[in-house]
């Protein structure tokens, strides 16, 4: 797995060479999953099916129950994680925002990384 390194404001970093790339790490998985949760379905030209279901699963009254399977199973399907150790999701209604967290095992280190992912509802 080789990705190009976001800088802390989301954008590409470029001018470094090779150190403008994650690769085969764990640095590089989390990033993955932080694209992959605020990626949303149909959005990407190339692969419309790649995202979260946004529409469908996210938004809406009532749909905590969705919502969390559906983050699951995004972050199950992003490539170097090999386990799901733990997860939470808070919504704060007032400010429109959904923190997701969690800790994942992943094929380049034996030890789990985190995440802690806030979108915007």
């Amino acid at each position: 797995m080789r990705v190009r390194a976001l800088s802390p404001t989301g954008d590409f970093t470029f001018g470094q060479g090779q150190a403008n790339f994650l690769a085969n790490s764990p640095a590089a998985v989390q990033q993955c999953i932080a694209t992959a949760l605020q990626l949303w379905a149909g959005e990407w030209y190339l692969d419309t099916s790649a995202g979260t279901r946004y529409r469908t699963q996210i938004l809406g009254n009532n749909t905590s129950g969705l919502y969390d399977a559906e983050f699951r199973r995004v972050i199950l399907g992003v490539q170097g994680v090999t386990q799901l150790l733990s997860y939470s999701s808070n919504l704060d209604r007032s400010a429109r925002r959904l923190t997701v967290s969690g800790t994942v095992q992943t094929q380049y280190s034996k030890t789990p990384i985190g995440f802690n992912i806030g979108i915007s509802v």
